[in-house]
């Protein structure tokens, strides 16, 4: 009999075999989507299945829940038997080598019997897959330079992606009756937008317990390196993780240890030093005496520091900010201050979803306001809203706000055109609750001509909130080449505010950007930039980016109530 995440394990190499066959994609995500069911599943899996109601759990339906059903009972599945049957052995390793397609794992199968990435590495050094046919020696050489790559990889993920992992994993961790405490570090409990492993940190007396089910969670790959408190493993896909088992008495000390950046770690060392202590992974020493450290906040305070949030622990700038902060580090803003939801689009653009649905998904999780801003005309390969349905939408607008409690705004995400102005006459402007300005056009301007357009975009007389600043998309699009600082300047002295955008695959303006103007006193709005009633759930990212920046909760003008908000941002003088 297997237990539900050997069951999962299971689904998830069944979902990899569908792919890698080429088979519809739809079907082999249901596999995945089967797992994630289980591994998040509470309730006894036998008892579920006895009373056949495994198709009530989300995605499951009835041909997947009768596999489950046979790998539960009889510890086995007809269907994996079979694909596994009909491919080479080693086929998930080898797939994970660029420029290894089925066709070629097939064939290599069958002249070499090669069933593992150090085989096929073997094979290619010795010039035995040159004399394959369909091969030779610049497929060889390829696939010799695909089996460096795949050996050497330390590609980094979106933070969105690491965490879809994360979590599932974490939970497990959590769930393991051994476990006292366990947590996310790294480079997601620092809220980086890009991730290259996953770092656990759990406390335990019988770490062994607690290893055993990180290792054998359904996403875990490879287990490669183990001892009695750590254990590093690969992922489907390639990312790296790692669990580290510490006895209770030591895990606040390990989980800061394993937070901070080793920039900042150093620094913090190095002052330590100065005090005549010494940090390590267990907490502090005063010569041989080890001090208490019961949780992060006591090791800064024998280092007399205020606490540092785990977002802020990246570099030595942020050790000398907090220590010049004399204790003194109240208000960075937290997702429970946001009070409205800011940078909303329906279907009037390019939205998923209706002005209600979003209304009534922004009021089901405790929002008081929630503006409405879809595209300007100008944005017309986003649908974007011309004067003859902007006047419907205000309409509709006003008959959505007779059933819901969540107030509504009229408002705009108007492009900034190429002269620096905003999209929609001046009169049209003013009568909006918030404007939102974007750059989604000519983005290849230098840097004087962007620079030019953004600072006349700033001084013009409605106020406005600069939307996704630089225009990024992570991993896929630079930001646009401007002078962020001198932008800065015009936004300090206009009736202007700047946007925290938290759509994972942008998170603009990035940390550095925002501490440059929080020296200028500039205010921000945290956004989800939602396109669905899903995506409004993208907030966390925009408050870990802010975090990351230092915004304080009084510098966020959606930690303000309705009436203050809509005060603060009236486009009319």
């Amino acid at each position: 009999m297997l237990d539900k995440l050997d069951i999962a394990r299971s689904l998830r190499e069944m979902g990899m075999l569908l792919q890698i066959k080429g088979e519809n994609p739809y079907r082999a995500r249901a596999y995945e989507t089967g797992a994630d069911a289980l591994e998040e599943l509470t309730d006894d899996l036998g008892e579920l299945i006895k009373a056949r109601r495994v198709t009530e759990l989300k995605g499951i339906g009835a041909a997947l829940a009768a596999q489950i059903a046979e790998l539960y009972q009889t510890g086995r599945s007809e269907q994996l038997e079979k694909l596994r049957a009909e491919l080479p052995r080693g086929v998930l390793e080898l797939s994970q080598v660029p420029g290894m397609t089925l066709k070629r794992m097939k064939a290599l199968h069958e002249a070499l019997g090669i069933g593992s990435v150090e085989e096929l590495k073997q094979a290619c050094l010795t010039g035995k897959v040159r004399g394959v046919k369909g091969f030779g020696a610049k497929v060889e050489s390829s696939l010799l330079e695909g089996i460096h790559r795949h050996e050497t990889r330390d590609e980094r993920i979106l933070l969105v992606d690491a965490l879809e992992i994360a979590e599932p994993l974490l939970a497990q961790v959590r769930a393991c009756a051994a476990t006292e405490q366990a947590d996310l570090a790294g480079s997601i409990r620092r809220w980086e937008e890009t991730v290259a492993d996953i770092d656990i940190v759990a406390a335990a007396d019988d770490a062994e317990q607690v290893i055993d089910r990180f290792a054998r969670s359904p996403r875990v790959a490879e287990v490669e390196e183990r001892d009695a408190s750590r254990c590093t493993v690969r992922f489907s896909g390639g990312l790296r993780g790692e669990l580290l088992c510490v006895p209770p008495r030591h895990y606040a000390a390990a989980l800061h240890d394993r937070t901070g950046a080793p920039a900042y770690l150093s620094a913090l060392g190095a002052l330590a030093r100065e005090l005549g202590l010494t940090l390590d992974e267990k907490g502090l020493l005063r010569g041989n005496k080890r001090l208490p450290v019961k949780t992060e906040e006591d090791l800064y305070r024998h280092l007399g520091l205020p606490f540092i949030a785990p977002e802020l622990r990246e570099g030595v700038d942020d050790l000398v900010d907090a220590a010049s902060r004399d204790g003194r580090d109240e208000g960075l803003i937290e997702e429970a201050d946001i009070q409205g939801m800011v940078h909303c689009h329906t279907v009037y653009s390019d939205g998923k979803n209706t002005v209600e649905e979003m209304a009534l998904e922004a009021e089901a999780m405790g929002m008081k306001y929630l503006t409405i801003t879809d595209h300007s005309p100008a944005a017309h390969y986003a649908g974007g809203v011309g004067l003859d349905r902007l006047k419907q939408q205000w309409d509709e607008i006003a008959r959505v706000q007779e059933s819901v409690s969540v107030k509504l705004l009229r408002g705009t995400e108007s492009d900034i055109l190429e002269s620096g102005k905003l999209d929609y006459p001046d009169a049209i402007l003013e009568q909006f609750d918030v404007i939102i300005a974007s750059i989604h056009s000519r983005m290849k301007m230098d840097a004087d001509q962007m620079t030019r357009r953004l600072v006349s975009a700033m001084k013009q007389p409605v106020f406005k909130i600069w939307g996704h600043a630089l225009g990024r998309l992570i991993q896929r699009r630079e930001p646009f080449a401007c002078r962020v600082e001198e932008v800065l300047d015009a936004v300090a002295e206009s009736r202007a505010a700047v946007e925290v955008n938290g759509d994972p695959y942008r998170l603009d303006m990035e940390p550095r950007w925002i501490k440059e103007a929080r020296k200028r006193g500039i205010r921000f709005v945290v956004s989800t930039d939602a396109h669905s009633t899903n995506a409004l759930h993208n907030l966390r990212f925009g408050v870990g980016t802010a975090r990351r920046g230092g915004l304080r909760r009084g510098e966020v003008l959606n930690a303000l109530g309705p009436a203050a908000f809509k005060k603060a941002v009236r486009p009319a003088a």
